[in-house]
């Protein structure tokens, strides 16, 4: 007779630990298999003088751009309306 356990008995089952390869996955997947963050610490620790968000090159060059021609059309285009806004049609 006494106290319960604080601690169960039996180990539960593992959630996300599974070591079942995915159903839709094949095994051999190269991309799966290799680890890419060494080979990225180095591009991106690489002192060239290039800011952190150009150092992969082209792709990180157009996304910037892009980015950029966005937000300065989108600035431009919001003070265009405000300009319409505070001047109302005379009637």
């Amino acid at each position: 007779q006494g106290l319960k356990p604080l601690v169960p008995t039996e180990s539960p089952d593992l959630i996300f630990g599974t070591s079942k390869p995915t159903p839709g996955l094949p095994a051999t997947e190269p991309s799966l298999n290799t680890n890419k963050v060494p080979d990225l610490q180095k591009v991106f620790q690489r002192s060239d003088g290039l800011p952190i968000h150009l150092k992969r090159g082209y792709p990180d060059k157009m996304l910037y751009r892009t980015t950029m021609a966005l937000t300065i059309g989108g600035t431009i285009y919001c003070l265009i309306a405000l300009y319409i806004a505070s001047h109302p049609k005379t009637q």
